[in-house]
């Protein structure tokens, strides 16, 4: 029995060591600019996750999980976030308002938006580099944060917010299987939980992203899989064509396997047994300045 009861002091000891608190922040100190009540679902929120201390590259990315503007899948928000601390990356787990809740764009794109701002803003709080903070998405959640790179804005200068006067633009952007036109190729949930039914046709085109993309779009990694039935791969081949022709660097890849939703892999604590696109991100990363080289 004193066996026993060390055992359990000394693994509840591992438990408390390895947990780690990850503050959660309201967007807005009071209530969300569109807000439709008070609640959780009416406030939307960063949840910070921050590398250890020995292993920081100065790099931070806000992430937009999926879920069809319905929902909000946790493999795609804390699950990367984690990933990117192993990577010496700051993540940030945004938390936005959905079509479920009774929201329509542009609530969505504040959210996102503001995200970016706050994240600039609080640089030297969380020790973060303000000129290399990316943003991330699957499926819907990648939909808004190819929203976020095809439609930022500079700030406003004389806000009496200081997080209002930071840019919204990211300084690179990571696309996972996303939602990117609301056209012919479009994932029909997403669509209309974004816009509602029979949205007019220019607003359909203003965020079908493909058709947005300027040589001002940051640089985007874009993976899909050629199997996905859920949300068609021309969603990323027509973005990085449009890339392509606006001069934008990019890396694309098309995986034939891993159909739709599939996060980090199959294991996703398992370096070896996740799906091939979190090692090409690494590379690519490493290549943009976010890991610092080992």
């Amino acid at each position: 029995m004193k066996f026993l009861i060390m055992a359990l002091g000394f693994l509840s000891g591992i438990l408390t060591a390895t947990c780690q608190t990850n503050e959660v922040l309201p967007l807005w100190p009071d209530r969300a600019p569109g807000a439709l009540g008070s609640g959780p679902n009416d406030t939307p929120t960063l949840t910070v996750f921050l590398p250890e201390s020995t292993n920081r590259s100065g790099a931070a990315v806000v992430i937009c999980p999926g879920g069809g503007y319905g929902g909000l899948a946790n493999h795609e928000g804390a699950d990367y976030a984690r990933f990117l601390n192993e990577q010496g990356i700051a993540g940030f787990v945004l938390k936005y308002r959905l079509g479920s809740a009774g929201y329509r764009h542009p609530v969505m794109l504040q959210d996102a938006a503001r995200a970016v701002r706050l994240v600039r803003e609080r640089a030297q709080t969380w020790q973060v580099d303000p000129h290399r903070i990316g943003i991330m998405g699957s499926s819907a959640g990648g939909h808004l944060a190819s929203t976020l790179l095809t439609h930022f804005d500079a700030g406003q200068p004389d806000a009496s917010d200081p997080i209002e006067r930071q840019s919204s633009r990211p300084d690179l952007g990571i696309l996972c299987y996303a939602v990117i036109s609301l056209g012919e190729f479009t994932h029909q949930g997403s669509k209309q939980n974004l816009l509602g039914e029979k949205p007019p046709e220019e607003l359909v085109r203003l965020l079908s992203n493909e058709l947005q993309v300027t040589p001002n779009t940051p640089p985007c990694f874009v993976w899909h899989t050629w199997e996905d039935k859920a949300v068609p791969v021309e969603n990323s081949l027509q973005f990085a064509a449009a890339l392509r022709k606006a001069g934008v660097p990019f890396d694309l890849h098309v995986y034939e396997k891993g159909g739709h939703g599939i996060g980090l892999g199959s294991n996703q604590w398992s370096p070896e047994k996740r799906h091939p696109w979190t090692r090409d991100l690494v590379f690519w990363l490493n290549a943009r300045g976010f890991i610092t080289q080992r």
